[in-house]
């Protein structure tokens, strides 16, 4: 036999009769880039052959570990200090090599869309930031966003390490990235960012099988109805019919299609026998009335000749539901749905000296369509600036019936912790921040009972004992009203004040940095501060720190005059920069609240209103958008709403 064919005769043999070795595999999270938790224990673990020897090599310091049957091994390193970069070498049947590892500061942001919302969304507003965003030291990874039903994944589908640079940084969680570079600029430490967030979810859904069945048992059968994947695929089935069926009949409908060789969106069209209608705003507003189903828009603006041919930024704000933008007739963006501000680029060649046309063909699947008020529409090309608001023409271009929401199985409880939170729990953190609640808002009676379910849930599996969970109140959303009203809203925010009770929690207040027409306000800056200043008492012990706003301490009545205390004061108390404190509220024994009168005497606000001889009740900032709530401390930190009642016939 010719000995230069053994070894591939040795491994044909072990191949055939089952002795091949299977390779030392390492989790997404081990992998080029980490950032280890300083200063505790950590896990490093990985899958391989049950019994095969595991070699871990790390500053000097060699571990071993031997799988156990399932083919999983877990080496504990020991504490370390900040540091780096180092190098990580696991050697197995195969030797692998984890480079660039710092050691610092790991936490995971998780919670909805406005967690997810990135750099590059709120971009208009952190330009310098982003020209500016080189740090080596800050780290960031993804969790891919999908859904488990079926049991706790051991594993993420994807994900690799980032360091944010202009070229990265749009891509990283705004808020996430601005906490993180104010904690790595006050510690001096490496930052890592874990963002397992997904937009719309609600709490439940992050929340274990089993937590959830020893407190929510309706949550708990609501998700065990989709261990059935031939449910699953059902639903989804009928969605995507449904949604195929109702937009195929819209464009089959819509006259806009319907001339051989031209659409409405060419700008050679009449439109004398179009009505007008004032952009931004609803068409239901207008003669048109509540339809559904598809509108074209239409306006001319005029070039100057030294900006003819030359690209452009068009702002055309935000448009409820879907939208297609033509400029003379050549299509320049499109957006599905309505969340996303709309901020297309008309390309060179396009724009003509003297009169152009603009054409917005909107698809409105329910509810108002239309152009959302308060948004910047406007054309930028070279030194010109166009306003596009004001009055354009409008054509109806087919109308349908609303079509019903699609059921959105990523949401259902439990399924977001098993496939995008437990494959991480392994992995040691220094504390969690959380933005949510949107979701929750129309049924805010549970949210407190749920979301300490979800924090002692994620201590309890993540074991690290109480770590510090940070998380956002709900910002100022929708119309100011002009009276006292119910919200459902301010009971969320209400039910997160109160998660205050648990241990080693922080919250940042954010009821004058949120925006009345768009739930994903873009100021994530001020709230990545915010959330820094709690972090700064909560976890890196600095307790002389004033991280946040006044929050009510205690009440009582004085003659027709409640007077409030608080704690959190730092400085002192302040209106902000206006003169009066506004958005408080009183009531008497008819429990019918009014504006009234307020003023700060030392740390405290005395509360009264004339029409009221014997007040019994007061709230603060209790509305969807509280305008006009300007309780602040000195040190520029807003208040968190409040009522010392607990009516519920609202």
């Amino acid at each position: 036999m010719k000995t230069k064919n053994l070894p591939l005769l040795i491994l044909l043999v072990c191949i055939c009769t089952g002795l091949s070795r299977a390779e030392v595999r390492l989790p997404k999270l081990v992998s080029d880039g980490m950032v280890l938790q300083r200063n505790i224990p950590l896990n490093i673990w990985g899958w391989a052959d049950p019994g095969e020897q595991i070699t871990l090599t790390f500053r000097d310091k060699t571990i071993s570990a031997v799988p156990d049957q399932t083919g999983k091994w877990r080496i504990t390193l020991p504490a370390q200090k900040a540091g780096g970069p180092y190098t990580m070498t696991i050697a197995g049947t195969n030797t692998m090599t984890v480079n660039d590892i710092l050691i610092g500061d790991v936490w995971v942001c998780s919670g909805q869309s406005n967690m997810e919302l990135n750099m590059e969304r709120a971009s208009p507003l952190y330009e310098r930031e982003i020209a500016e965003s080189d740090h080596p030291d800050i780290r960031y990874f993804v969790v891919p966003k999908t859904y488990d039903f079926d049991g706790p994944r051991s594993e993420l589908g994807g994900g690799q390490w980032i360091k944010p640079n202009p070229k990265t940084i749009r891509q990283f969680s705004a808020v996430a990235y601005f906490f993180g570079l104010e904690l790595h600029e006050r510690y001096k430490v490496p930052i890592g960012l874990i963002n397992a967030a997904l937009g719309g979810s609600p709490a439940e859904a992050w929340i274990s099988e089993e937590a959830l069945g020893r407190q929510f048992p309706e949550y708990l059968k609501e998700g065990q109805r989709f261990k059935s994947q031939e449910l699953i695929d059902s639903i989804q089935g009928a969605d995507r019919r449904r949604s195929g069926q109702w937009y195929g009949d819209l464009n089959r409908k819509d006259a806009g299609y319907q001339t051989v060789g031209t659409t409405w969106a060419d700008p050679l069209i009449q439109t004398r026998d179009w009505s007008e209608i004032q952009v931004p705003g609803y068409w239901a507003d207008t003669e048109l009335g509540p339809v559904n189903g598809v509108v074209w828009f239409r306006r001319t603006f005029d070039i100057d000749a030294d900006e003819a041919g030359k690209a452009a930024k068009l702002l055309m704000g935000r448009i409820v539901d879907a939208d297609s933008v033509f400029v003379n007739g050549v299509h320049v963006g499109n957006t599905t749905y309505q969340y996303p501000p709309r901020r297309y680029v008309v390309p060179e060649g396009v724009l003509k000296a003297g009169s152009n046309t603009i054409v917005v063909r909107v698809v409105n699947n329910s509810g108002q369509g239309g152009f959302v008020l308060d948004k910047p529409y406007q054309l930028t090309v070279g030194g010109q600036e166009i306003d596009l608001r004001g009055t354009w023409r409008y054509r109806l271009g087919a109308t349908m019936p609303p079509l019903a929401s699609q059921t959105f199985i990523r949401w259902k409880p439990f399924g977001l912790y098993n496939a995008m939170i437990a494959p991480i729990t392994n992995y040691r953190i220094k504390g969690v921040i959380w933005y949510q609640g949107e979701s929750n808002a129309g049924r805010p009676g549970d949210y407190a009972e749920l979301f300490e379910t979800l924090i002692s849930d994620w201590r309890t599996r993540w074991d690290q004992g109480n770590f510090p969970f940070l998380f956002v109140q709900l910002a100022n959303f929708m119309e100011a009203r002009e009276q006292p009203t119910p919200s459902d809203w301010a009971k969320l925010r209400e039910a997160q004040l109160k998660t205050l009770a648990v241990p080693e929690t922080g919250m940042a207040v954010a009821i004058d940095i949120g925006e009345w027409n768009d739930i994903h306000p873009l100021n994530k800056k001020d709230l990545g501060h915010r959330l820094a200043l709690a972090a700064g008492k909560v976890a890196y012990g600095e307790n002389k720190l004033v991280a946040s706003g006044p929050t009510l301490r205690s009440y009582r009545r004085k003659g027709n005059r409640m007077i409030l205390k608080f704690k959190n004061t730092g400085r002192g108390l302040t209106a902000g920069d206006a003169q009066q404190l506004g958005h408080f509220a009183i009531a008497g024994a008819d429990r019918q609240f009014i504006w009234a009168e307020a003023r700060i005497k030392g740390n405290k606000v005395e509360v009264w209103s004339d029409k009221v001889l014997v007040p019994v009740a007061v709230r603060y900032g209790w509305a969807d958008n509280p305008e006009g709530a300007n309780l602040y401390n000195q040190e520029g930190l807003p208040a968190s709403p409040f009522r010392t009642d607990d009516w519920e016939e609202d």
